[in-house]
């Protein structure tokens, strides 16, 4: 009888632990070969990897089995996926492929069994572990195996997402006390874990458990995941470790059971008790968090537009989507159950108490190569923000809270306009303390391009100079109203050659509006 292996290789975190005890660290957030052998051409497990709440620390994300050509994705949450279509398991198993799945309160379990080698591969939504039993001359390749070929030769660029491969650098957390970290880790070396350490050497776990948590918060769990990946690689050897879980005040149930979270997100701690939500991966946010915004722009089309939230930023910042409504209290967001962005729509048909800017504007201008008139049609959008900050980055949110007498700062900005031929003037700007633009009281902002005399708070910037301007004001509150202030604006395209700079106290250049512009109207409001 040919002599047998028992084997387990761990990847938890960004460390990979392979059949030789050797480790190895994953710093990009790449798809990479975990096992392979020879002897079965058409199976593969590949380790997904992604960040969480730091961009410069990534964690094992899901576990792929490729297997005939078909894809086995077990994912956080205990949720398994084949191919395109979700499965629901048990702890009794179930063959697909050749694979039998099964799945409990600790995690996900994918068994393949041969004529002398069983392949079991275990995820708990934080750890994989492949236990390998068959005869010792059993080749392993990949990062399970002792392997001489590089990490750029085993990662997965076919499965992998574009610029999966930059490295990102970040702060170190001043809140991290390595000290304590070590000697929660070194646990592994103490009863009833030490009744194992002849079996399965305590320091590759003992390194893998310092490195990620003296530069990573010991939160979601990570705390206990690396002493429950030792535990669980000894049961593998026959060791039951009784009282771990009541020594290290952790449980063996898998993390986040059962929640599933969109690919943008992972799953956490919402708070100390154990209570888990969606959070949004730090890479994914920090494209928001640098505008100060919680979604994407407006989309506009012709007779429709719509505005998308992103739900984990909402509820970031404690924001029920179920709370939001346009205008039109009944026009409420849709939530994507696989994404979990929200979406607000209306169109000309139910413009849910919007006001709807003008769209096109037909303009007749003089062609500066053969001076003669061709009409021009410009299909553009135009936008108006209000910020707290002159460099116009603190964006007001919903939850912003604004003073009176608080200075604002207001942009209005085109996209799609031809800055070399037009240049947006905006003549008006006036608030009232209902929607109605035409209502009263009205307090006038801008008046013919410039500010309001009356007002020595407001000041008129780069107006009539490009595709975009912008004012500031002093924020108040119309008395004896409802506390809502709407603000309007007016604004006219002109030809780039004229001078279509409005001519204001503190300017001396002569303004003429051209004859060839057209108008547009836009609106915004503040509830106090």
């Amino acid at each position: 009888m040919p002599s047998m292996v028992n084997s387990v290789c761990t990847v938890t975190g960004p460390t990979i632990i392979d059949v030789h005890s050797q480790i190895n660290s994953i710093q990009d957030r790449c798809a990479y070969s975990l096992f392979s052998t020879p002897s079965l051409q058409d199976f593969q497990v590949q380790g997904n990897f992604e960040d969480q709440r730091r961009k410069d620390v990534s964690f094992l994300g899901s576990v792929t089995l490729l297997v005939d050509g078909h894809d086995i994705h077990l994912e956080q949450g205990g949720r398994v996926q084949l191919d395109d279509s979700t499965l629901t398991l048990s702890s009794s198993s179930q063959l697909v492929h050749g694979v039998q799945l099964s799945k409990d309160q600790t995690g996900v379990t994918a068994k393949l069994s041969l004529s002398n080698l069983t392949i079991s591969v275990f995820f708990d939504g934080d750890t994989a572990q492949i236990h390998l039993e068959g005869p010792s001359g059993s080749s392993v390749e990949g990062l399970c195996g002792n392997s001489s070929r590089s990490l750029s030769d085993l990662r997965l660029s076919e499965y992998s997402s574009t610029s999966c491969e930059m490295q990102y650098s970040e702060p170190a957390d001043s809140t991290i006390n390595c000290n304590s970290v070590t000697e929660r880790c070194n646990l592994l070396k103490e009863a009833p874990f030490s009744s194992c350490n002849s079996d399965i050497d305590p320091e590759p776990y003992i390194t893998a458990c310092t490195d990620t948590l003296c530069k990573y918060p010991a939160v979601d769990g990570l705390d206990c995941q690396f002493l429950k990946a030792y535990a669980r690689a000894c049961s593998l050897h026959n060791h039951t470790l009784d009282g771990w879980t009541s020594k290290t005040g952790c449980s063996s149930e898998a993390f986040c059971q059962d929640r599933t979270c969109s690919d943008h997100e992972f799953c956490g701690e919402k708070t100390v008790d154990g209570d888990t939500r969606c959070f949004c991966r730090a890479i994914f946010a920090s494209k928001y968090q640098a505008n100060n915004s919680l979604g994407d722009p407006t989309v506009c089309m012709q007779n429709s537009a719509s505005v998308t939230l992103v739900g984990c930023l909402l509820e970031d910042k404690g924001i029920d989507y179920s709370a939001l409504h346009l205008k039109d209290p009944t026009c409420r967001g849709q939530v994507d159950e696989l994404t979990h962005m929200v979406t607000f729509s209306f169109n000309s048909s139910n413009s849910c108490g919007t006001v709807v800017t003008v769209g096109f504007i037909s303009s007749s201008l003089p062609s500066t190569s053969s001076q003669t008139s061709s009409s021009i049609f410009w299909d553009y959008t135009l936008t108006m923000q209000s910020f707290t900050d002159a460099g116009r980055k603190q964006a007001v949110e919903s939850n912003t809270e604004v003073q009176l007498n608080q200075k604002i700062w207001v942009e209005l900005k085109t996209d799609g306009l031809d800055g070399d031929m037009v240049v947006m003037v905006t003549d008006s700007c006036w608030a009232t303390d209902q929607p109605s633009p035409d209502s009263t009281p009205r307090y006038d902002l801008i008046i013919n391009g410039c500010a309001n005399p009356a007002d020595q708070t407001v000041q008129v910037e780069e107006n009539g100079l490009g595709t975009a301007n912008y004012f500031s004001f002093n924020m108040f509150q119309f008395t004896e109203s409802s506390g809502e202030v709407y603000l309007h604006c007016k604004l006219h395209l002109c030809p780039k050659q004229n001078n279509c700079v409005p001519t204001c106290p503190a300017h001396r250049r002569r303004y003429a509006r051209s004859k060839y512009e057209g108008e547009a109207f836009i609106s915004m409001a503040w509830t106090h």
